[in-house]
């Protein structure tokens, strides 16, 4: 059996990135998450900090560190998600304030220096967020690119376009420098656009399940679920709310639920329209080097059944 792969999450909590931390937790046998960095974007930093922390203590993992990184997009105003996912990004269930300390290290600093201590090839990067302090890191760091061994983050869209604006989704909008900075470093890139978490969409069957597990992860993410599904059937007219994070940790644990396409991916920065929008050479139509495997599809039975889970776990 293979060692649990080494992980820091880059997150901006969000209900779906509480879930993709727990489907993170309570997979040890194939994760080791060495720590969670936050990062401004569905809410203002200070409660992405404090909501990560929440999560740990809500998993009684208060042994993973937990550090703040950037509070703002390199160049451009913040632009959050309260309208999806609350005031306080975690809206639904009444939660706790946390207790457990954040770590005094910046955590563009805490990235450098575990990527740089650690083996060349053994630490993943999985950005759930704006991908604001990957790229400060890889600007500040550039010796750190190449030790990287993969990242795999959330966002962008093609076939999907946008959800934050026609053309852009949410995570590469906040700050489509910092995501152009990523797609061009060379690093080892795996994309979980909204091609597939739009395929990935939650139902009352699959809440009830998690609800009958009876645990308080499975109450909290059940109510998390309850509380964001609203804004998507409202937006959508889908049945369910797409779990969007949590496909990455997924992808980690089995990538055979996924399917997809090493291609090229390049990020709009410059055009007031499209700003943010991930130009996806899907079809092969230019001579761009292929820079991404950009995913496409996903096996959402095999994707619930192994929340499920690991969900039961904790």
């Amino acid at each position: 059996m293979a060692a649990p792969r080494k992980i820091i999450i880059d997150t901006d909590p969000g209900q779906d990135d509480a879930v993709a931390i727990l489907l993170a937790l309570g997979s040890p046998d194939e994760i080791d998450l060495l720590g969670i960095v936050a990062v401004a974007g569905n809410v203002p930093l200070a409660l992405t900090e404090k909501n990560s922390r929440i999560i740990c203590e809500l998993a009684e993992r208060t042994d993973i560190p937990v550090y703040a990184g950037c509070d703002a997009p390199i160049r451009r105003k913040l632009v959050t998600a309260e309208h999806v996912h609350g005031k306080t990004g975690l809206d639904g269930p009444k939660l706790p304030e946390p207790t457990m300390p954040l770590q005094d290290q910046h955590g563009v600093d805490f990235i450098i220096e575990t990527l740089r201590n650690a083996p060349a090839g053994t630490v993943t990067l999985v950005p759930i967020g704006p991908l604001t302090n990957i790229a400060v890191a890889f600007n500040r760091a550039p010796d750190i690119i190449g030790r990287v061994q993969e990242v795999v983050l959330m966002g962008g869209a093609y076939f999907e376009v946008g959800n934050i604006t026609p053309a852009a989704e949410f995570n590469i909008y906040v700050d489509p420098e910092a995501a152009d900075i990523v797609f061009k470093s060379g690093v080892k890139i795996t994309v979980m656009p909204l091609d597939v978490t739009h395929k990935a969409l939650t139902s009352a069957r699959w809440i009830a399940d998690i609800k009958a597990l009876d645990t308080n992860v499975g109450h909290l993410v059940a109510s998390w679920t309850d509380f964001f599904e609203r804004f998507d059937i409202e937006k959508y007219g889908s049945q369910g709310a797409p779990l969007h994070d949590p496909c990455t940790i997924a992808y980690l644990i089995n990538p055979d639920l996924f399917q997809g396409r090493f291609i090229n991916v390049e990020i709009e920065t410059q055009s007031e329209l499209t700003l943010g929008m991930t130009v996806a050479d899907w079809w092969g139509v230019t001579n761009r080097v292929p820079n991404a495997m950009f995913m496409g599809s996903v096996d959402d039975k095999g994707f619930f059944d192994l929340l499920t889970d690991r969900l039961a776990r904790l």
